[in-house]
């Protein structure tokens, strides 16, 4: 973020990635909000994009590619958001993002480190997308599981940030990506020095993912495990499968939203009247011996 004197403040982010479905223009959508997703995360107003993008020299026809752009540039119209160039490169693995240019107000800026005791967890994607990414890599992704995890990845931040921006008590946010779920409560936990305590059962699973989820452990799955499993402590009820995907990484994952317990029930009404489904999904406590408890 970079403030300019007396006025709002500049938000940039930048992410790309590989295909993670078969279907281009659903891949140039999936890009979009994905690359969107930042500042929405941080209460902002998304308003440039700058495209990136690599492709092989001779593999790929001109139609695949056409489709990739025309599904990230009519996801960045539905956010209203200006498409003003880019660049790209030859590579042997295909790869498309966005440099994402907003606005937001300093003084309402959204960030990881607010979060108080008390505050509830408000969580408005379900979980499982690395998974159903990696099942379609190896042909083992049923077909009602795919369209599924591609409606929540290919949906918008834009209309639950609008919700809550200007909401009051609303004391921290950040969206769920790459980290998994436990990754980012984790970073949450750490930058707001407290506890961060998931109700394992109330999280919310894209339908059909816990029974393929140990035949698709991604390996950033694993790398999350290693990094963020000595800050958590797990109850011996926390169903195997489910402990596993809340390590996944997410692609365009959902808002994690710690706000207020008198405000909670207004904020989730605000949610759902924008048509997101918002589930409260844990409790922030005092900081203690771990970051995050899952029971």
């Amino acid at each position: 973020m970079y403030a300019w004197e007396g006025g709002p403040a500049l938000v940039q982010t930048v992410d790309f990635f590989t295909p993670i479905v078969d279907d281009p223009y659903l891949y140039g959508q999936i890009a979009a909000a994905n690359a969107l997703s930042d500042v929405y995360a941080m209460g902002g107003r998304p308003l440039t994009a700058l495209a990136i993008a690599g492709f092989p020299e001779d593999d790929l026809d001109t139609e695949t590619i056409a489709a990739i752009f025309r599904g990230g540039f009519d996801k960045l119209r539905e956010a209203g958001v200006a498409l003003l160039g880019g660049h790209t490169v030859r590579d042997r693995e295909i790869k498309f993002g966005y440099s994402i240019t907003g606005a937001v107000d300093p003084a309402r800026i959204l960030t990881n480190a607010g979060a108080k005791p008390g505050d509830r967890l408000i969580l408005t994607k379900p979980l499982g997308t690395g998974i159903v990414g990696t099942a379609i890599k190896f042909g083992r992704a049923p077909h009602a599981v795919v369209e599924h995890a591609v409606a929540s990845m290919r949906t918008l931040n834009k209309a639950a940030a609008e919700a809550i921006t200007g909401h009051d008590g609303i004391h921290a946010c950040t969206d769920i990506t790459g980290f998994g779920l436990i990754g980012h409560a984790s970073e949450m936990a750490a930058a707001s020095r407290v506890t961060i305590a998931i109700d394992a059962a109330a999280v919310p699973v894209i339908p059909g993912v816990l029974e393929i989820v140990e035949q698709n452990r991604s390996g950033g799955m694993n790398t999350n495990r290693e990094h963020f499993e000595s800050g958590a402590d797990f109850g011996t009820g926390v169903n195997a499968r489910l402990r596993d995907l809340l390590f996944d990484p997410q692609t365009s994952g959902g808002l994690f939203i710690a706000v207020a317990p008198d405000q909670a029930a207004s904020a989730i009404r605000a949610l759902e009247k924008s048509g997101i489904q918002a589930i409260t999904v844990g409790i922030v406590e005092a900081a203690g011996s771990h970051r995050i408890r899952v029971r």
